[in-house]
């Protein structure tokens, strides 16, 4: 016969306490029930573990060793309830490259406010999913369009494109926008893995000579600085990875990009619904 958690936290209340009585007070349950949860506890183990008196009750010699160990498995249980309870109230966000642009401040301050239970966390973590498939956050804020067999996910607004290049560029220095078309001859540098920029954007016009690949939004600012190349990115991007001497303008005939918020099709996070709502509601505000 196995014993159970309830019956191991009822022997050690009772030889804390000194009574069956108090332990089933400190418990919330019955004098009756924590008594046969006591005597399941002897009777899986074979062994008495406390010795009934008229005035209470002492560990056995069996249950003075069992004790020690009972009391760090408990603790352990605890600590392992603790981090689920607190993991229920934390609503993990990973993302790529650049969160949600402008709109990432005004979230936490609002959500702070308005959903005081359920703490929200940003995680940066570079890979496609942005840490949602490797189980690293709750939601993911993607620019791309999830596996739909895997992953459930909402559109919550849409970014502009923007050239990304030296701030001493010898052709787009002066410039305030551009077009698609002006990339013709240009090095593109693009993470291939969960970046937005990719050859077909060009398709049907005239196209950059050629691309390289970076390895992370770091090694992509460096690129860029360095004018061994030039770069097409989100909006957001220039807010959470401005630097001196890259330049940020809009590319006017180029598509929109969809932001979206993914999670896991058959574990949808707590809040999610509050937060497809809070985010919509940031991009249409502008």
């Amino acid at each position: 016969m196995e014993w159970s958690l309830r019956e191991l936290r009822c022997f050690v209340a009772a030889a804390s306490f000194g009574t069956i009585t108090d332990a089933a007070i400190e418990l919330h349950i019955s004098q009756a029930s924590a008594s046969r949860a006591i005597a399941g506890l002897e009777r899986a183990l074979g062994q008495r573990v406390l010795r009934r008196g008229r005035h209470g009750c002492e560990p056995t010699a069996f249950g003075e060793a069992l004790l020690p160990q009972a009391r760090r498995l408990l603790a352990q249980v605890d600590a392992v309830n603790t981090l689920a309870a607190r993991e229920q109230d934390r609503l993990r966000l990973g993302y790529a490259w650049s969160a949600l642009g402008k709109h990432t401040t005004t979230l936490l301050r609002e959500w702070r406010a308005e959903q005081p239970t359920v703490e929200l966390h940003f995680e940066q973590h570079f890979t496609p999913t942005s840490g949602l498939a490797e189980g690293r956050c709750d939601v993911a804020i993607m620019r791309s369009p999830p596996d739909p067999a895997k992953f459930s996910s909402a559109v919550i607004g849409l970014e502009r494109r923007h050239a990304v290049f030296s701030a001493d560029d010898p052709l787009w220095a002066k410039r305030r926008s551009l077009r698609m078309r002006e990339f013709a001859g240009r090095t593109v540098a693009a993470e291939p893995r969960s970046g937005t920029t990719k050859r077909e954007l060009w398709d049907g016009g005239p196209a950059p000579a050629s691309f390289i690949t970076v390895a992370d939004t770091e090694d992509w600012l460096n690129t860029l600085s360095a004018g061994e190349a030039v770069g097409v990115s989100a909006e957001a991007t220039a807010v959470h990875h401005a630097r001196a001497g890259v330049r940020f303008i809009p590319i006017t005939d180029a598509p929109r990009i969809a932001v979206r918020l993914v999670w896991w099709r058959d574990e949808s996070p707590s809040g999610i619904e509050a937060l497809v709502e809070h985010t919509t509601r940031l991009y249409a505000r502008g």
